[in-house]
Protein backbone atom coordinates (compact mmCIF):
# COMPACT_ATOMS: atom_id res chain seq x y z
CA UNK A 1 0.00 0.00 0.00
CA UNK A 2 1.36 3.76 -0.75
CA UNK A 3 1.54 6.35 1.70
CA UNK A 4 -1.14 8.41 1.51
CA UNK A 5 -3.09 11.73 2.70
CA UNK A 6 -5.30 12.36 5.28
CA UNK A 7 -8.19 10.94 3.40
CA UNK A 8 -7.55 7.53 4.82
CA UNK A 9 -7.41 8.33 8.41
CA UNK A 10 -10.90 9.99 7.06
CA UNK A 11 -12.35 6.57 6.77
CA UNK A 12 -10.66 5.02 10.23
CA UNK A 13 -13.09 5.56 13.14
CA UNK A 14 -12.12 4.89 16.80
CA UNK A 15 -14.13 2.82 19.64
CA UNK A 16 -13.80 1.14 22.81
CA UNK A 17 -12.07 -2.36 22.14
CA UNK A 18 -14.55 -5.54 22.86
CA UNK A 19 -13.87 -8.90 23.19
CA UNK A 20 -14.83 -9.22 19.87
CA UNK A 21 -11.99 -7.61 18.57
CA UNK A 22 -9.13 -9.64 19.84
CA UNK A 23 -9.31 -12.33 17.53
CA UNK A 24 -8.36 -9.05 15.16
CA UNK A 25 -6.04 -7.66 17.62
CA UNK A 26 -4.12 -10.65 18.11
CA UNK A 27 -2.90 -10.62 14.57
CA UNK A 28 -1.71 -7.78 15.01
CA UNK A 29 -0.20 -8.57 17.98
CA UNK A 30 1.23 -11.42 15.90
CA UNK A 31 2.96 -9.62 13.72
CA UNK A 32 4.71 -7.09 15.92
CA UNK A 33 5.96 -10.19 17.33
CA UNK A 34 7.30 -11.34 14.40
CA UNK A 35 8.85 -8.26 13.73
CA UNK A 36 10.76 -9.00 17.03
CA UNK A 37 10.94 -5.13 17.56
CA UNK A 38 7.62 -4.04 19.23
CA UNK A 39 7.80 -6.10 22.40
CA UNK A 40 10.15 -8.84 24.71
CA UNK A 41 6.76 -11.20 24.89
CA UNK A 42 7.05 -14.66 22.57
CA UNK A 43 3.24 -15.48 22.54
CA UNK A 44 0.03 -13.95 22.20
CA UNK A 45 -1.68 -14.39 25.31
CA UNK A 46 -5.21 -15.42 25.46
CA UNK A 47 -8.82 -13.24 25.63
CA UNK A 48 -8.83 -14.27 29.00
CA UNK A 49 -5.29 -13.30 30.41
CA UNK A 50 -4.54 -10.18 27.59
CA UNK A 51 -8.21 -8.86 29.68
CA UNK A 52 -7.07 -9.33 33.30
CA UNK A 53 -3.78 -7.38 32.60
CA UNK A 54 -5.50 -4.95 31.16
CA UNK A 55 -7.73 -1.61 32.13
CA UNK A 56 -11.09 -1.99 30.67
CA UNK A 57 -11.33 2.17 30.53
CA UNK A 58 -8.35 2.44 28.56
CA UNK A 59 -9.02 -0.11 25.42
CA UNK A 60 -9.56 1.21 21.96
CA UNK A 61 -9.65 -0.08 18.12
CA UNK A 62 -9.03 1.35 14.85
CA UNK A 63 -11.74 0.20 12.72
CA UNK A 64 -11.51 0.94 8.79
CA UNK A 65 -14.73 1.74 6.21
CA UNK A 66 -14.60 -2.51 5.86
CA UNK A 67 -15.23 -2.17 9.50
CA UNK A 68 -11.52 -4.48 10.28
CA UNK A 69 -9.46 -3.61 12.96
CA UNK A 70 -6.56 -1.53 11.95
CA UNK A 71 -4.68 -0.85 14.90
CA UNK A 72 -5.44 -1.05 18.87
CA UNK A 73 -4.03 0.90 22.25
CA UNK A 74 -4.87 -0.56 26.21
CA UNK A 75 -3.22 0.49 28.96
CA UNK A 76 -2.09 -1.54 31.93
CA UNK A 77 -1.29 -0.45 35.28
CA UNK A 78 2.62 0.10 36.32
CA UNK A 79 2.13 -1.08 40.08
CA UNK A 80 -0.73 -2.01 42.28
CA UNK A 81 0.39 0.39 45.00
CA UNK A 82 -2.57 2.72 45.69
CA UNK A 83 0.22 5.88 44.90
CA UNK A 84 0.62 4.71 41.17
CA UNK A 85 -3.48 4.58 40.50
CA UNK A 86 -2.88 7.42 37.94
CA UNK A 87 0.06 6.32 36.27
CA UNK A 88 0.11 3.87 33.25
CA UNK A 89 2.53 1.92 31.00
CA UNK A 90 0.66 1.53 27.51
CA UNK A 91 1.16 -0.31 24.33
CA UNK A 92 0.20 0.32 20.69
CA UNK A 93 -0.23 -1.70 17.43
CA UNK A 94 -0.91 -0.93 14.08
CA UNK A 95 -1.21 -3.11 11.25
CA UNK A 96 1.46 -3.19 8.83
CA UNK A 97 -1.00 -2.25 5.91
CA UNK A 98 -2.05 0.66 7.86
CA UNK A 99 1.62 1.90 9.07
CA UNK A 100 2.23 5.60 7.69
CA UNK A 101 -1.24 6.85 7.38
CA UNK A 102 -1.75 8.39 11.25
CA UNK A 103 -3.41 5.55 12.56
CA UNK A 104 -1.30 5.35 15.11
CA UNK A 105 -1.38 8.90 16.18
CA UNK A 106 -5.18 8.83 16.19
CA UNK A 107 -4.95 6.13 18.36
CA UNK A 108 -2.40 7.77 20.66
CA UNK A 109 -3.96 11.45 20.67
CA UNK A 110 -7.49 9.73 21.85
CA UNK A 111 -5.91 7.49 24.28
CA UNK A 112 -4.08 10.44 25.99
CA UNK A 113 -7.32 11.90 26.15
CA UNK A 114 -9.07 9.64 27.67
CA UNK A 115 -6.71 8.38 30.14
CA UNK A 116 -6.47 12.12 31.14
CA UNK A 117 -10.30 12.27 31.88
CA UNK A 118 -9.88 8.58 33.65
CA UNK A 119 -7.15 10.26 36.00
CA UNK A 120 -4.45 9.22 34.35
CA UNK A 121 -1.24 11.89 35.06
CA UNK A 122 1.91 10.03 33.50
CA UNK A 123 1.55 7.57 30.41
CA UNK A 124 4.66 5.66 29.77
CA UNK A 125 5.97 3.25 27.37
CA UNK A 126 9.21 0.75 26.80
CA UNK A 127 10.08 0.77 23.17
CA UNK A 128 13.14 -1.09 21.76
CA UNK A 129 15.70 1.93 20.59
CA UNK A 130 15.32 -0.12 17.11
CA UNK A 131 11.74 1.13 16.87
CA UNK A 132 12.18 4.58 15.58
CA UNK A 133 8.89 5.11 14.17
CA UNK A 134 7.16 4.38 17.80
CA UNK A 135 9.58 6.86 19.06
CA UNK A 136 8.67 9.54 16.71
CA UNK A 137 5.14 8.63 16.56
CA UNK A 138 5.47 8.88 20.81
CA UNK A 139 7.75 12.05 21.01
CA UNK A 140 5.62 13.65 18.36
CA UNK A 141 2.68 13.47 21.03
CA UNK A 142 4.27 15.07 24.00
CA UNK A 143 5.83 12.41 25.27
CA UNK A 144 9.66 12.71 26.41
CA UNK A 145 12.59 10.19 27.16
CA UNK A 146 13.43 9.36 30.28
CA UNK A 147 16.11 7.43 29.61
CA UNK A 148 17.83 3.99 28.08
CA UNK A 149 17.93 1.06 30.36
CA UNK A 150 20.87 -0.93 29.20
CA UNK A 151 20.66 -5.17 28.70
CA UNK A 152 17.96 -4.86 30.44
CA UNK A 153 16.37 -8.29 29.60
CA UNK A 154 16.88 -11.11 26.45
CA UNK A 155 14.89 -11.27 23.74
CA UNK A 156 15.55 -14.63 21.70
CA UNK A 157 18.99 -15.11 23.50
CA UNK A 158 19.93 -11.64 23.29
CA UNK A 159 20.49 -8.83 25.56
CA UNK A 160 17.71 -5.57 24.67
CA UNK A 161 18.04 -2.08 25.41
CA UNK A 162 14.50 0.14 26.26
CA UNK A 163 14.03 3.47 26.29
CA UNK A 164 11.63 4.50 28.74
CA UNK A 165 9.45 7.53 27.84
CA UNK A 166 6.42 9.17 29.80
CA UNK A 167 4.23 11.89 28.83
CA UNK A 168 2.51 13.77 32.32
CA UNK A 169 -0.48 15.62 31.49
CA UNK A 170 -0.52 19.45 32.16
CA UNK A 171 -3.71 18.34 33.91
CA UNK A 172 -2.29 17.66 36.56
CA UNK A 173 0.41 19.95 37.00
CA UNK A 174 -1.14 21.51 39.80
CA UNK A 175 -1.60 18.17 41.71
CA UNK A 176 -0.23 18.98 45.49
CA UNK A 177 3.43 17.32 45.96
CA UNK A 178 2.73 14.58 48.34
CA UNK A 179 4.68 14.29 51.41
CA UNK A 180 6.89 11.78 51.81
CA UNK A 181 8.84 12.43 54.80
CA UNK A 182 6.56 10.54 57.36
CA UNK A 183 9.27 10.59 60.12
CA UNK A 184 7.33 14.67 60.98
Amino acid sequence: MDQSSSADTEAVTLRAMTPDDWPRAAEILTTGLEEGQATFETRVPDWEHWDRSHLPGLRLVAVDADGLVVGWVAASPVSRRVVYEGVVEHSIYVDAGARGRGVGRMLLERFITDSENAGVWTVEAVIFPENAASLALHLGCGFRVVGTRKRIARHHGVWRDVVLVERRSPRFADLPQVDLDRST
